[in-house]
């Protein structure tokens, strides 16, 4: 009987669990929520973490700043510093003033807890709490890749980056990147000119741009994407911002690419990010006398990152498929417009029926890069398919 009455309560509390995630799952903020919210985050010495800590304890932002301070300082990590910050009344009255704001410019607040927040971002331990939006983001389903780089990139790099997002355009990507000079623009452009979705992270609020020439990217920016950003803006430009601001471009991918960078630089700080969160890091190689490719040469040296060579090592190393409808419609008689490569390949495969991409290179010998390349074109002209496992065969 006892037993009995343990499981009961077991299984009572899980379903009281699972209705909390679902109330949150579908949870939107009212007014009074984000009020408080912004309130709460307005406090100094409460980051994303411990705001996080806090709401999780007491149900919400609200419930926080109007808890008895003896409970609050039960709570690990909450001490005399927050607790004497933390229940001063013009928190609430500056975020009075960002409420108006943001109601003013049609600007969009996700909350970690809310179902539309960026589902790569909330598996961050320090994701933002509020994230501010602008545009036609539309995150869903979609492969995201965040590229980042050099200010001062050269013209290789810019062609490199180019290509790569021309390439990979077949997958509509979204391209996330920082909206700064040089790698940063260059991939959002590029993304644009190929109608792919792209978001520019911002180190600031959304009532200003940096840098300003710039500004004439906005309106088509906000067209193909958009702007995120977890800054008010009564926050003063600060380059110690883009430190912060990394996060959240390598938080939303699944993959962070390094085009160049010198052997120190906010690029190799988001690869780093990256990699605490436990997602793919590419890097660009160049000569060892480059000293625009320093950065990304010790990434891979020291093993932090894939060799990106080829933009179809992007969709290989992330087993990327592609959609139905992105596949170009083709006849099977293309036997003319196989190249030697491919028609070899092909012959090989039709024997083996299917074959891993490894074997393939190694009967075929022929480098994997090559191989890889190679089959992915023929993807594209609906001669062969990819199979779970790295497998492929002749259709």
């Amino acid at each position: 009987m006892l037993l009995d009455k343990i499981y009961a309560e077991v299984f009572i509390n899980s379903l009281k669990i699972l209705f909390l995630q679902l109330q949150n799952q579908w949870h939107k903020m009212n007014q009074t929520d984000l009020l408080y919210t912004l309130a709460l985050q307005h406090v100094p010495n409460i980051g994303d973490i411990t705001a996080k800590r806090l709401i999780n304890h007491c149900g919400s932002a609200e419930a926080v700043l109007k808890e008895k301070r003896q409970n609050l300082q039960k709570i690990d990590g909450i001490g005399s510093v927050i607790l004497g910050e933390l229940f001063k009344p013009h928190h609430i009255k500056e975020a009075e003033k960002e409420l108006v704001f943001i109601k003013e410019n049609n600007i969009e607040v996700l909350y970690f807890e809310e179902s539309h927040y960026p589902e790569k971002l909330k598996h961050c331990i320090d994701g933002p709490m509020l994230l501010f939006q602008s545009g036609t983001i539309n995150l869903k389903q979609r492969h995201i890749i965040s590229i980042v780089g050099t200010r001062k990139i050269t013209t290789n790099g810019m062609a490199f980056c180019e290509d790569l997002v021309e390439k990979l355009a077949i997958y509509n990507p979204v391209i996330v990147s920082g909206f700064a000079y040089g790698t940063d623009i260059t991939a959002h452009k590029a993304a644009m000119k190929h109608h792919l979705q792209t978001i520019g992270c911002l180190a600031h609020g959304l009532n200003q741009i940096y840098p300003a020439v710039h500004k004439k990217y906005m309106v088509p920016m906000e067209k193909n994407g958009g702007f995120f950003t977890d800054f008010w803006s009564t926050d003063t430009f600060d380059r110690n911002n883009f430190l912060k601001r990394n996060r959240i471009i390598a938080g939303l991918s699944e993959a962070t690419i390094v085009i160049e960078s010198a052997e120190k630089g906010g690029s190799l700080v988001t690869a780093d990010i990256a990699n605490s969160y436990n997602r793919d890091v590419f890097a660009v190689p160049g000569r060892t006398t480059d000293l625009q490719s320093t950065g990304c040469n010790n990434l891979i040296k020291h093993q932090n990152a894939h060799m990106l060579t080829t933009p179809l090592d992007v969709p290989y190393i992330l087993n990327w498929k592609l959609e139905d409808e992105n596949k170009p419609t083709i006849q099977k008689q293309l036997f003319v417009e196989l190249d030697a490569t491919e028609k070899l390949i092909f012959n090989y495969l039709k024997e083996k029926d299917k074959q891993l991409l490894d074997v393939i290179a190694i009967e075929c010998n022929m480098p994997i890069f090559k191989v890889a390349s190679a089959l992915l074109n023929m993807e594209l002209k609906g001669v062969v398919r990819p199979l779970p496992g790295k497998l492929f065969e002749v259709i």
